[in-house]
């Protein structure tokens, strides 16, 4: 009799407690309603390693979960129920499922996989709860992560978006004021991906492979200079403006970046950068104070940091939008998009710089397919995958020739790519764009202590840097590394100025600008006379550097060029660099960095003989030099 009332009040207590339950809401996402609440309860002796992975589409096996959520997120994780809140996810087309996975401590994980620091993952083989799905409405019908860019003609925008099928899409723009009738329509063409061309792990397997929907490509033509356009994506999206470019301009205004990486609101298989958020949010603000002034972003290269997980390439976008969506946004290739074990450009002396693994296994192909920028460049796979596409090209901005260059495939002389940018430069209008600025992602000169790539800068300075001497560029900026650092105008290694405001000396000004988001780095070069306490001085021809996330603001008109750096941490300025282009006899294209070597020796001459006649040459000179001095500022030193 006893023995059947103890198994009766035990079997109330197990029914009264229930199996786990997990839910998710709200069932349906919309482009305002997008945040989903993770619940759960019923959990009994919860361990603080128990976690909620995160799935689409529903189909996929309990390992090849997008990333996951600890519970002990939550502040009642310990009662057994609790609650967690995802912000935005994006649309991928497929419906999102959550479950819930026990994890004893001090049981070992059986996941062959690691993350990036070596630490084993969760293996997913205790489920205890699954969720219902939640899907976005319209089911990737809608028009999502939409982004714009110049094309070679000047009266042209181009507009790409994702949609989850193949369907008939079109583009409709017009004046604002302008009836929606009255917008002229641009046809729209499809393209996609699959995952047999992918080369290598993870994009070729089941855990990084998710089909990347398709990407429809419009251009919007006849556009008037430096008027604001709206577009209607197939009528499903809302309606965007943007402001069409003036090569006429007489002025030029861009946020330039390098590195900025994708932040997801779970664990994954690698750090996410929160900073990359803050760099948007920072130039939202930039753009909005412009008002009507026309802008573009670019972004030189390791671009989402995908690296084979192919749905990071959709919170990439949903991230940009708010910029890009309104803002043409330019990229170029770096070695995250690229690299892997069969490349086809590989010379002996880059075999331990293109190292085979930084791409993920995507050797360029989402990064080909999702942008289009001007210009026709490509380099062949060699494994049959799709040609990669937008390594080098340039497009004029108001005052300022814009060149594009890619540090991943062949840059040396003889190359598509050197003829490519040797010609470009011999017929730059510099009475039309007085300024050229070169980017690229592996930087010509750095401080880092990125011993790696030594060999990769040798090679550029070899090839490259007589072009951008001879032919004046301005500025070279450069991405790679993750910091901050303005250089003086180098030419050979040798620095020409080190004031933070000059007259264009005849050589570029390098600044790394790799910043913008991603947070790994080595440390600046050491001291070689200190192996065991590592001292990192400052060397003399870096003129600013810092470990601060941020970005750079490109302002400039004929008479100068500023380039600002601006920091995450407060939104303020926090280094400056000017350059002059002073005019000689009123032509605007005879600069000073253009004047015969002759000329220039004829009129210190001249200047020294009138000196020595009024005041004494011994006197003049030393007043002549007095004053060369005291146009030289501080250099502004910032490390952390």
């Amino acid at each position: 009799m006893h023995a059947k009332v103890a198994l009766l009040v035990l079997l109330a207590v197990r029914l009264a407690a229930g199996d786990p339950t997990l839910t998710a809401t709200p069932a349906t996402l919309t482009k305002s309603v997008h945040s989903i609440t993770i619940r759960w309860s019923n959990l009994t002796s919860p361990s603080p390693l128990d976690y909620v992975a995160v799935y689409s589409p529903p189909s996929s096996a309990d390992l090849d979960y997008l990333g996951f959520l600890p519970l002990n997120a939550s502040a009642s994780w310990a009662t057994g129920a609790g609650a967690l809140t995802l912000p935005r996810l994006p649309d991928l087309r497929a419906p999102y499922q959550f479950r819930l996975f026990r994890w004893p401590p001090g049981q070992p994980s059986k996941n062959p996989r690691v993350d990036q620091d070596g630490d084993p993952l969760p293996d997913a083989t205790r489920r205890a709860a699954v969720s219902g799905e939640v899907a976005y409405e319209g089911a990737g019908a809608r028009p999502a992560q939409l982004h714009l860019a110049f094309t070679d003609e000047a009266d042209e925008m181009r507009v790409l978006f994702v949609c989850g099928d193949a369907g008939r899409r079109f583009v409709r723009y017009g004046l604002p004021g302008r009836r929606e009738e009255e917008w002229a329509e641009a046809a729209t063409e499809a393209r996609t991906y699959e995952r047999r061309q992918m080369c290598d792990y993870p994009a070729n397997d089941t855990v990084g492979w998710r089909h990347p929907g398709f990407v429809f490509d419009g251009v919007m033509k006849g556009l008037q200079p430096g008027r604001r356009v709206g577009s209607d994506s197939g009528g499903w999206s809302e309606t965007y403006s943007f402001i069409s470019r003036d090569i006429e301009a007489k002025e030029t205004i861009a946020f330039l970046f390098g590195d900025l990486g994708t932040y997801v609101p779970y664990h994954t298989y690698f750090r996410t950068p929160p900073e990359s958020l803050s760099t948007v949010k920072w130039i939202i603000r930039d753009l909005e104070a412009l008002g009507e002034r026309p802008a573009f972003i670019s972004h030189i290269g390791d671009i989402s940091y995908a690296r084979g997980y192919s749905w990071f390439w959709d919170h990439f976008f949903e991230q940009i939008e708010p910029i890009a969506s309104n803002t043409p946004y330019h990229v170029c290739i770096g070695n995250h998009e690229y690299d892997w074990p069969l490349q086809p450009w590989k010379p002996s002396w880059a075999a331990n710089i293109y190292n085979g693994v930084d791409g993920g296994g995507e050797c360029g192909v989402p990064y080909s397919m999702k942008f289009r920028m001007p210009g026709n460049s490509s380099f062949p796979t060699g494994t049959g995958a799709p040609d990669t596409r937008n390594l080098y090209y340039s497009f004029d901005s108001g005052v300022v020739h814009f060149v594009y260059m890619s540090t991943e495939t062949d840059f040396t002389e003889g190359s598509d790519q050197y003829n490519f940018i040797k010609a470009d430069l011999e017929h730059v209008n510099r009475s039309r764009t007085p300024f050229i600025i070169l980017q690229g992602h592996r930087p010509m000169y750095t401080s880092s202590n990125e011993v790696k790539d030594t060999v990769h800068r040798e090679q550029m300075i070899q090839h490259l840097e007589p072009l951008f001497v001879k032919h004046k560029v301005t500025l070279a900026l450069w991405g790679h590394i993750h910091r901050y650092e303005r250089f003086c105008p180098m030419k050979n290694y040798q620095c020409l100025n080190t004031s933070s405001s000059f007259v264009y000396p005849g050589a570029p000004a390098h600044v790394v600008i790799g910043m913008a988001g991603q947070d790994y780095q080595p440390s600046w070069e050491p001291r070689t006379d200190h192996p065991d306490v590592p001292i990192f001085p400052q060397p003399e021809r870096s003129m600013y550097r810092t470990s601060e996330f941020g970005y750079t603001k490109l302002v400039a008109t004929r008479e100068k060029l500023t380039l600002t750096y601006i920091g995450n941490h407060d939104g303020q300025v926090h280094d400056m660099v000017e350059i002059f282009l002073e005019q000689v006899d009123g032509t605007p294209d005879k600069m000073v960095g253009a004047v015969p070597k002759k000329t220039w020796l004829y009129m210190k001459i001249v200047g020294c003989v009138m000196l020595a006649m009024l005041l004494g040459f011994v006197a003049g000179f030393a007043v002549r030099m007095k004053r060369d001095s005291a146009r030289w500022t501080p250099v502004k030193n910032e490390e952390s």
